[in-house]
């Protein structure tokens, strides 16, 4: 595989300002580097808050109050 030398570099990055306009530079940039913080973070194992699962807590009192209203 061969490497990118600066040459290269400087040649993708003026194809994508003619892409995306330099409007949607910064957005991009953003999206990457959230991007790469999301990936580093599932690969290391650790998460910064982790998601606490309310899905069956709902779902319980839901089925709670069914049986409830049935009685």
């Amino acid at each position: 595989m061969p490497n990118v030398g600066p040459f290269e570099l400087i040649l993708i990055l003026a194809v994508v300002l003619l892409v995306f306009g330099p409007g949607k530079l910064p957005e991009i940039g953003k999206a990457v580097g959230n991007s790469f913080r999301e990936f580093k973070e599932a690969t290391s194992g650790t998460a910064s808050a982790p998601a606490k699962p309310r899905a069956k807590k709902s779902a319980t009192r839901a089925s709670a109050a069914r049986t409830k209203r049935k009685a």
